[in-house]
């Protein structure tokens, strides 16, 4: 396979109205999916009386959309590669309707959790769809359409947890995924009717034996890590199933070395570009999460405890709203400076402005407006930096591994928040006091938590400047809209 870096194919020849349409579907799409992460959250603590279930079972419906998302997202992107993005985009939003139909209707844990499971595989729609705006958005619109695509991955969740906070207090519960049925629906009829087909397809057959290890690799170490503060970090199990899942992820990554079509190339995400991009992300994705993981509890935490603010978790996440709307607003001045500076310094500004946020939001954590503003800070930050992540991607990749490749950097990011959970989750419990008979962390922790997402956005920062300036590109052949599809005159 030639693993020749390229730039991403030009603009399909579309009309400029109808790009835009095109953008605004995509967008859409991308945030419904996104939407997913945090729609059970204001539910989570009542889960296990709503299923007649425990409280270790119920917790699965958060991990089950995670780990399904993470494997989904390669595999969705590089099915894209071969049998087209717009085909792909609607068998996911077609899986979002029918596993928010399920969850809404299923009244027992299994179907709840398959439900769930399937909603995360849907996610695979977002990286597919960062990479098709790339192929369809005029040349002067492709940096604010791939700013802007990016950026959904947080607004989604920044949007879903006031939102569904609201519905799940107005409504019964169902109501949160009779909601989410809707809005996939939605995105599937858009999809199939704005979007254009194109003659992008690169035909191969799909490496089922790398699906299965990278499957197996990556669902035992996430499972590992995201457990690992219930199970316990001196359990067997959790070191069992972190050591077993890296041990078949490089049985995985020797076996695609030597596969003459692999699931993901190797040999291209190690080029050196490409290998520091997806580093960086998974320090990013770290430092992004500790936002969403310390801020509500601090907004939540009892007064008593004489740090903690005592908001609802409807107002907690309107305090946190903002920062949604915020990451939207720079995505287009991150187009910019990805045009006037490159997207490695873009990526480098935008992690040193998530870093200040929650130095901001470390010494300033007595009033849920500091923290809002602590917020806006770093989701600007995210705004900004997000937007680097597949631009940097698509310009060191073949023009075939494009949606494989930006599928993998968004595992990579899934990776980051994964591994946010667990330290965030083992830091504030190494710091407790007592309140009442229950064990909570003191404020030293939420500060230590906050300064640690800090290190980790300086740490992306630094990596990302190792990513060379500038690289050899060499021209592909371009991915053009299907001419029967899409009319030049479109």
């Amino acid at each position: 396979m030639d693993t020749t870096a390229a730039k991403s194919a030009p603009a399909a020849l579309i009309s400029s109205s109808r790009a835009t349409a095109v953008i605004i579907t995509l967008c859409f799409g991308s945030l419904a999916g996104a939407l997913m992460q945090s729609l059970v959250i204001p539910i989570q603590s009542e889960l296990p009386e709503l299923l007649d279930t425990t409280v270790a079972n119920a917790s699965w419906a958060i991990t089950a959309t995670l780990l399904a998302a993470g494997v989904s997202m390669p595999v969705t992107g590089r099915l894209a590669d071969m049998y087209g993005k717009k085909r792909v985009m609607v068998g996911s939003a077609a899986v979002l309707v029918v596993a928010s139909l399920l969850c809404a209707v299923g009244t027992g844990l299994v179907p709840f959790l398959v439900g769930r499971a399937l909603q995360g595989v849907a996610m695979g729609y977002i990286p597919v769809a960062i990479s098709a705006v790339r192929a369809l958005a005029p040349k002067e619109k492709q940096a604010t359409a791939v700013a802007t695509v990016s950026a959904t991955l947080g607004v989604g969740g920044a949007i879903g947890l006031p939102l569904s906070a609201w519905i799940a207090q107005t409504f019964d519960w169902h109501a949160l995924f009779y909601v989410s049925t809707v809005l996939a629906f939605v995105v599937l009829v858009a999809t199939a009717l704005v979007v254009p087909a194109t003659a992008d397809t690169h035909p191969a057959r799909l490496d089922l034996v790398g699906l299965v290890l990278m499957a197996v690799g990556l669902v035992s170490l996430l499972v590992g890590v995201s457990k690992g503060s219930t199970w316990g970090w001196n359990s067997g199990t959790t070191w069992a199933c972190i050591v077993g899942g890296i041990v078949v992820l490089v049985i995985f990554g020797l076996f695609e070395l030597r596969h003459h079509d692999p699931l993901v190339d190797v040999r291209t995400m190690g080029r050196r570009p490409v290998f520091f991009t997806n580093i960086a992300a998974i320090l990013i994705g770290f430092g992004m999460m500790a936002s969403s993981i310390v801020v509500p509890q601090l907004l939540q935490m009892d007064e008593r405890t004489g740090y903690g603010l005592g908001q609802t978790i409807l107002e907690a996440g309107l305090w946190m709203f903002p920062g949604g709307l915020t990451m939207m607003i720079f995505a287009p001045i991150s187009a910019r400076l990805i045009n006037a500076i490159g997207a490695r310094l873009t990526l480098a500004i935008g992690t040193t402005v998530v870093a200040c946020g929650y130095v901001f939001g470390a010494v300033m954590m007595d009033a849920p407006w500091k923290l809002m503003v602590s917020v806006v800070i770093s989701s600007a930050g995210v705004g900004i930096g997000y937007a680097a992540f597949p631009t940097l991607i698509m310009d060191n990749v073949p023009v075939e591994e494009a949606g494989s490749s930006v599928g993998v950097n968004s595992l990579m990011r899934s990776v980051g928040t994964t591994v946010a959970g667990a330290v965030m989750a083992a830091v504030l419990t190494s710091k407790t006091m007592d309140l009442g008979g229950h064990s909570i962390p003191t404020e030293s922790a939420f500060h230590l938590c906050l300064f640690v997402g800090a290190g980790a956005a300086l740490a992306g920062a630094l990596v990302a400047l190792l990513v060379p300036a500038r690289t050899e590109q060499a021209p592909v052949q371009p991915s053009t809209p299907d001419r029967e599809a899409v009319p030049a005159n479109a």
